[in-house]
């Protein structure tokens, strides 16, 4: 276990993990104020996981194109699937709470709740593994986790001051 969480982290997928989990936390932090049917939630976060992974599939196609004047090849179209299926990973992971809410398995607030803070929680706990994998000793790693964390505290911390 502990082999594949050290070559995920090794990856560029762990960028754009992150990169997915503040626009998905972006997104439930959005939508809180007027919340729709936990069902909408779930597929407006779906919906957006999926165009933000498209536009980086495109994107990222277009760019590789551009640079190199050839054509994708296979291989690095994959990785660049790959890369963008992180992404909407990364937007689409609050949406299992939504699921569970819809169910009735939990309130939709409760929902909101989890949502916001294990987004917040996944971008902190990414900060600490990464500093930890580069070398640094607890209490640095611990600071680095709470200096990105604060990504999404900031977030949210707007979001409370808007409304």
């Amino acid at each position: 276990m502990r082999a594949a969480i050290e070559a995920h982290l090794g990856s560029a997928q762990v960028s754009r993990v992150i990169y997915g989990a503040i626009i998905g936390l972006a997104l439930v932090v959005a939508l809180q104020d007027h919340p729709p049917d936990a069902v909408v939630v779930a597929g407006s976060i779906g919906a957006t996981a999926l165009a933000v992974s498209l536009a980086e599939l495109y994107s990222d196609v277009i760019g590789a194109e551009a640079r190199t004047h050839r054509r994708v090849d296979g291989a690095h179209l994959r990785s660049i699937a790959e890369q963008a299926g992180a992404v909407g990973f990364g937007v689409g992971f609050p949406a299992a709470f939504f699921v569970l809410a819809a169910v009735g398995a939990i309130e939709l607030a409760t929902a909101f709740t989890v949502a916001k803070w294990s987004g917040l929680g996944l971008i902190a706990l990414y900060g600490y593994l990464g500093a930890r994998l580069a070398g640094r000793s607890l209490s640095a790693s611990i600071v680095h986790a709470v200096a990105v964390g604060l990504i999404g505290v900031v977030l949210i911390g707007l979001k409370a001051l808007l409304h």
